[in-house]
């Protein structure tokens, strides 16, 4: 069998995003013959905005990716902090490039498979609406959305710790940004990797 290829690709400011893609690179790289390879979005804010935000350096071993290198992936698991509702700016104009539309306009991404993880600050920062805004992207490119509905089990069900992701994906709350992921979403994270990377090798074996 031939190795299915699983990105993980996203964008994080404060680093929580790029936790959970961390774990979820893990678990999607304990799958047999599946190959995870993490990427980020390129940023879109000049470094002098970024040191007065106190943002903190970009992961150096993690490279950025260009709308051309989606083509060579099976599958894909996209991450991104909320802004308002919505995936962040710096991953929609990864979306919105002129690159994105050729890609776009040959459909060459249809059929793919996708999940999606996000990070908000609290409860009302859009932890489900993030997830359901960005499934328009991947609908216009007819790129598979894949939730995770209820599959992470009794993890899901949890009511005695505050727990971000839904049935939609993986997810965490970054609170006024010193929150890291809890050992619980790190677990969800974790799932999410494997449960993506066993649908692609799936489709991958029979893509009739």
């Amino acid at each position: 069998m031939s190795t299915t290829r699983v990105y993980i690709v996203y964008y994080s400011l404060f680093g929580h995003v790029g936790t959970m893609a961390k774990e979820i690179h893990r678990g999607a790289s304990s799958i047999e013959g599946v190959e995870a390879t993490l990427w980020q979005v390129p940023e879109t804010l000049p470094k002098r905005v970024l040191e007065k935000m106190k943002a903190p350096p970009k992961c150096g071993d993690v490279p950025i990716i260009s709308p051309e290198e989606l083509l060579e992936a099976d599958a894909f698991i996209f991450g991104f902090p909320s802004r308002f509702g919505m995936m962040a700016a710096q991953f929609k104009a990864f979306f919105e490039s002129i690159e994105m539309a050729s890609i776009w306009k040959s459909q060459k991404l249809a059929g793919k498979p996708a999940g999606i993880f996000w990070s908000t600050g609290y409860h009302g920062g859009g932890q489900e609406n993030t997830a359901l805004t960005a499934i328009t992207q991947l609908a216009h490119h007819g790129i598979m959305f894949v939730p995770l509905g209820y599959t992470f089990g009794s993890g899901m069900f949890e009511m005695d710790e505050v727990k971000g992701g839904s049935s939609y994906g993986a997810g965490t709350y970054a609170a006024d940004g010193t929150r890291p992921p809890t050992e619980l979403e790190l677990q969800q994270a974790f799932y999410q990797g494997t449960y993506i990377a066993r649908i692609a090798r799936k489709l991958k074996a029979h893509p009739n």
